[in-house]
């Protein structure tokens, strides 16, 4: 059985948080997967592409990640 496609349209490039030496960057992006809301996404990309495992959240998990990286003064 042939593994489902996803879909996913970059609405948003937000910010880059780092670079390895391979070029691979951890981005912070605003993403809609198979034409849904976007939501917030952080993962790796490498120079061509292709992407990693990431971690998405959407506008609330967003603002309580926000809030806690406040509270400890960042």
């Amino acid at each position: 059985m042939p593994a489902t496609e996803i879909k996913y349209e970059v609405v948003e490039q937000i910010a880059v948080l780092s670079e390895n030496s391979k070029g691979w960057r951890k981005e912070l992006n605003l993403i809609s997967w198979n034409d849904k809301d976007p939501k917030y996404d952080i993962r790796d990309w490498s120079p061509d592409g292709k992407m990693r495992k990431g971690v998405t959240l959407t506008d609330e998990e967003a603002r309580v990640l926000l809030k806690a990286l406040e509270s400890r003064g960042l």
